[in-house]
């Protein structure tokens, strides 16, 4: 009897030890969007993955507000990634839809790791990294909320899905914080960039007593000089929140003074208000974005808004502790803003009318008193890799051929620091780093863009800080692009697993096709895409142009008829079916400024057609988006080449489009 307590305090201390350390194939790090496609995918993939959440939430910024999604273009947007469009718009009613709000996103993300039985720790973050001859053999993790409690997590392969890029970090992994010179890549747009995109008119004065330099920089002036245009630096872009309020009164918190408000943080809007008195919408002053059931996604807008600019120069390299710091600053003075703008009485009174209209959601973001969990971390460490992504890689001028993943935003970065400057002899605030610069079509991120060099680390893959210089990352960095990444990394880190091999070997020509015939990753039929740029199926006739607008078609190009000629003209789209079966056709109708009045769309089994009238007038645009799919309807179709899809010139009143038709089997 006298052995029980001994036996009983080694059955604890082995119980204790299997929970402190665990042993999976993959361990994904964040549960960010990229983080969940990460760990379902190797879930599919047949491998044990952990998946660990620093924080509470799944989804990052795709649940942390961001719900007017950052599109560039639809045809990017593949696999799983796709998927999550789609099962947001069935939510809504919907084929796919883009814009919603917070709680549905992280319902969903929820629902693919209770799908994919994927096994995630939150509240734990990264404490150390274990390496030896170059593979990361284990991690040591702290509790969020008990720093001293720790557990160690071992694996075959890690992917590091952050913001933060700190697995990468901790691995030894080269990386980089900041903007790179125009030299270092051969750059334009790299570095320092004074232009006119969301900045301060001419004339707004800096100092706290106008006219009077000795008095000081009124809040959030920098007095860093400014350097010549393209300079780098390490200065990061503006971190800001994507803010959810409603307008309906039954379901909203007010809007209240933030603990700690300040209202001389807001002086310089007060300045800008003053100068435009012709601005006297909310809209003039933030991006006010529409969601379902009243909610918004409000973003950062002109000269003085959301983005907290330069005032997060030290999160991306910070402790936990100056991170969170950071972040609380963050909170407060996008409160403030708010709270300011309805209260105040530097603000015209319509404007603070309007913002009264507004306040915080009861049903989201119940457990953080109503305001999102996720800081918008635009940019932190980006990998130097075994390939950099660089602005000639988003303009067309260099393409890779071991493309996993598409981008197709413009190259975008917020503002980066707010400055005095000197113009016709007069000092003035003026913002720098803005640039949105687009223009080109859909193009492929690099397999090796995504891995470290192999002598630093063989089974690692970051699919969220990639390696791309800072303008090039400012095009990929949308979530839906992170989600296409995370897919492709998961099932990268399974080859190697298989082949019992770094990242850096694996065959990419094999994931390039298991990534296109696998799309779902779960062995499902797999939605056939006819574009028109595929020509060896489609047939014209009469006069059809080809327009390479990057956002407004879907993928690089659309046929156009331009509305003036009574010949006969059509496009026919013929699939290739592998399974025959049911399916729910769409074709892809842009929005233009003017369009014709109807088309006639013939839809062919190889047997019977149906004529489908089509009303451009009719199709509703939603989202950050130039075009919708538009039903076509469910037909049965045999295997070969005998179903086919016509689009013809039925009114030559205006122009006409022929664009893609998607072919998607019915469950």
């Amino acid at each position: 009897m006298r052995y029980r307590p001994l036996l009983l305090f080694l059955n604890l201390m082995l119980a204790y030890a299997a929970m402190a350390q665990q042993q999976v194939d993959i361990c994904v790090y964040g549960g960010t969007s990229a983080g969940v496609m990460a760990a379902y995918t190797a879930r599919k993939a047949g491998k044990t993955v952990l998946l660990i959440e620093p924080g509470k939430h799944l989804g990052g910024m795709t649940s942390g507000g961001l719900g007017l999604t950052d599109i560039g273009n639809k045809y990017a947007i593949t696999g799983i990634a796709r998927d999550y469009y789609r099962r947001i718009g069935q939510h809504y009613g919907k084929f796919e839809q883009w814009i919603f709000e917070p709680h549905v996103a992280e319902n969903l993300f929820n629902d693919y790791v209770k799908r994919g039985k994927v096994d995630v720790l939150f509240s734990h973050r990264l404490a150390s990294v274990k390496k030896t001859g170059g593979q990361i053999q284990e991690i040591v993790l702290e509790n969020a909320g008990n720093p001293a409690a720790r557990r160690t997590v071992r694996a075959k392969m890690f992917i590091d899905c952050s913001y933060e890029g700190d697995l990468m970090a901790k691995a030894g992994v080269s990386y980089f914080v900041g903007r790179e010179d125009n030299s270092t890549y051969n750059e334009t747009l790299s570095g320092v960039q004074l232009m006119t995109g969301h900045q301060l008119p001419d004339g707004i004065d800096p100092y706290k007593l106008p006219g009077q330099p000795e008095s000081g920089l009124v809040w959030g002036v920098s007095p860093a000089k400014l350097e010549p245009n393209g300079t780098g630096d390490s200065k990061v872009q503006a971190y800001n929140y994507r803010i959810c309020l409603t307008s309906d009164p039954a379901n909203q918190v007010p809007i209240t003074r933030p603990e700690g408000y300040d209202s001389t943080h807001y002086e310089l809007l007060a300045r800008l208000i003053n100068a435009q008195p012709q601005k006297r919408t909310l809209n003039d002053y933030f991006i006010w974005s529409g969601m379902p059931n009243k909610k918004t996604d409000i973003n950062n807008r002109n000269g003085f808004s959301t983005d907290m600019i330069g005032m997060n120069y030290e999160y991306p390299d910070g402790s936990y502790e100056k991170r969170a710091q950071i972040i609380r600053n963050h909170e407060r003075y996008t409160k403030g803003l708010l709270y300011f703008f309805g209260h105040d009485s530097r603000v015209p009174q319509e404007l603070r009318q309007e913002m009264l209209k507004w306040g915080y959601p009861k049903d989201e973001y119940t457990d953080n008193g109503h305001w999102s969990p996720q800081l918008y971390i635009r940019e932190a460490r980006r990998m130097v890799g075994s390939y950099v992504m660089t602005q000639a890689n988003c303009q067309g001028k260099e393409v890779v051929q071991d493309g996993v993943g598409m981008a197709a935003y413009t190259m975008d970065s917020h503002n980066i620091q707010r400055i005095v400057i000197e113009k016709n002899g007069k000092k003035m605030a003026k913002n720098e780093g803005n640039v949105e610069v687009g223009g080109f079509g859909p193009y492929p991120i690099s397999y090796r863009a995504l891995i470290p060099k192999e002598t630093e680390c063989q089974n690692l893959l970051v699919p969220v800080c990639l390696s791309a210089s800072h303008i090039a990352y400012g095009s990929i960095r949308m979530e839906p692009v992170f989600m296409v990444l995370g897919q492709s990394t998961a099932l990268a880190a399974s080859m190697a697993i298989d082949a019992k091999t770094s990242v850096q070997k694996i065959d990419v020509v094999k994931l390039q096709q298991r990534l296109k015939t696998d799309p779902l990753g779960d062995g499902s039929t797999p939605e056939i895409l006819v574009d028109n740029e595929n020509t060896t199926f489609i047939t014209t006739t009469g006069p059809w142009r080809l327009e390479n607008k990057s956002k407004a078609g879907y993928g690089p190009s659309y046929l156009m008829h331009d509305g003036t000629s009574t010949e006969a003209a059509s496009v026919r789209f013929t699939p290739e079916i592998v399974k025959p079966g049911k399916y729910r056709l769409y074709t892809y109708y842009p929005r233009l400024t003017k369009s014709t009045s109807e088309l006639r769309v013939t839809v062919s089994d190889g047997k019977n057609s149906k004529v489908v009238p089509i009303k451009p007038a009719d199709i509703v645009v939603v989202g950050q988006t130039a075009g919708e799919w538009v039903s076509l309807g469910e037909y049965t179709l045999p295997k070969g080449k005998t179903a086919s899809v016509e689009i013809a010139v039925k009114q030559p009143d205006g122009p006409t489009v022929a664009d893609a038709v998607l072919f998607v089997p019915a469950l």
